[in-house]
């Protein structure tokens, strides 16, 4: 078969199938990854918040050499966004990062590639490659990435924080999706400027999420987040690009919801929601460049 011909089979089986996102369930290989803090290799690629969205989504991460890429136009081409080029690629895999049931010597897949300036796609054939993708239902060595560019050049430190992002989604404690904010309350404390803030938030799994934000005088604000039901004296805040700290900066609202605070007095409310800004302020933005990768795109 020609390769302009598995361009079309892969479009029609890549367009065919609905774009629905796979539980975090998949096998990782057990070579071991390099946990933050213990790598000398300087970043590169996307953010973490980009990065994580492409993990998160992918039950598949491959460390692949494209073969070959056949530029797709005409119907087949529907939906790319403007400046951008198909093509259908091949490529020989190298390593599964991600994937239960391993895959195929070779794959093959859709991939929207951004042109330059006078309209030109950067030359794919030979390139090492990170894919983020799901399988294809009934088609072994067809895969569609989860976003229509969701292929990175490699790099050691991509292909690194895409090991440890997956590696700590699996994990046993793993933080929960967060959903949205619950109630909040605020308790002053018995000396003028003292008080304490807890908001609770709602996860996928209904598992207990809060945040605590101390007040003491002649001392600097503190907050906490907890992952349990009882905040103890080790709740902290997370450390910027983890997997906690994505879950929040990622996932709060920019005000705290006039439900969270219906039952307080306007004073107490008030100061819930100074202590909620606070949180996002310490949280920092969430820094996402990318479209996350939905059931439509």
């Amino acid at each position: 078969m020609n390769p302009l011909s598995h361009a079309i089979r892969a479009c029609v089986l890549t367009l065919a199938i609905p774009t629905f996102v796979t539980p975090l369930s998949a096998q990782i290989t057990t070579r071991p990854s390099v946990r933050a803090g213990d790598s000398m290799v300087a970043q590169t690629g996307p953010g973490y918040a980009d990065l994580a969205d492409l993990v998160l989504s992918a039950p598949v991460i491959a460390d692949v050499t494209i073969r070959s890429a056949t530029a797709i136009k005409g119907a087949e081409a529907v939906g790319v966004a403007p400046g951008h080029q198909r093509f259908y690629v091949e490529a020989d895999v190298g390593t599964l990062i991600r994937g239960a049931g391993g895959l195929p010597a070779r794959v093959g897949y859709l991939f929207d590639a951004a042109t330059d300036a006078r309209g030109r796609a950067p030359k794919l054939k030979k390139m090492r490659v990170l894919i983020y993708a799901r399988r294809v239902p009934n088609a072994a060595d067809q895969l569609q990435l989860v976003a229509p560019d969701a292929q990175l050049p490699w790099a050691p430190d991509i292909e690194q924080r895409s090991r440890t992002i997956a590696r700590d989604a699996l994990s046993p404690d793993a933080p929960p999706v967060i959903t949205g904010v619950g109630n909040a309350f605020y308790v002053a404390g018995s000396l003028p400027g003292e008080g304490e803030t807890q908001i609770f938030l709602t996860t996928a799994n209904n598992r207990p999420v809060s945040l605590s934000v101390l007040r003491r005088p002649g001392e600097e604000r503190r907050y906490a987040v907890a992952l349990s039901e009882i905040v103890d004296e080790s709740a902290a805040p997370p450390a910027r690009d983890t997997l906690l700290w994505y879950r929040l900066a990622c996932a709060l609202p920019e005000s705290l919801p006039d439900h969270s605070t219906a039952s307080l007095s306007p004073e107490d409310a008030e100061a819930a929601r100074d202590d909620y800004r606070f949180v996002l302020q310490k949280l920092g933005p969430c820094g996402r460049e990318r479209q996350m990768p939905t059931a439509s795109n």
